[in-house]
């Protein structure tokens, strides 16, 4: 486990710190605790990768024929996850 080294002040509003001190409680961890894993799943290069194919998978739709064959939607998925979607 890492020493702490730095103090931070942190303002909410009552909806975010609802959802933080529930999770909390729901997860027998601090709020604190809470918020510094949000801080580093939020800033995980790998997380924000598979969110990007995530949210590109979920925008694939087939055209307005119907031809998006499985070749098609394979080629995509295999593709760089951070690039646009044709």
């Amino acid at each position: 486990m890492s020493v702490m080294e730095r103090r931070l002040q942190l303002l909410l509003d009552q909806q975010r710190y609802a959802a933080v001190a529930g999770e909390a409680e729901r997860s027998g961890r601090s709020v604190a605790a809470v918020i510094r894993n949000a801080i580093d799943v939020y800033l995980d290069p790998d997380v924000a990768v598979r969110q990007a194919g995530l949210d590109r998978f979920l925008g694939f739709t087939p055209d307005e024929n119907g031809s998006d064959t499985w070749e098609d939607t394979r080629a995509l998925l295999e593709a760089d996850p951070l690039t646009e979607v044709p």
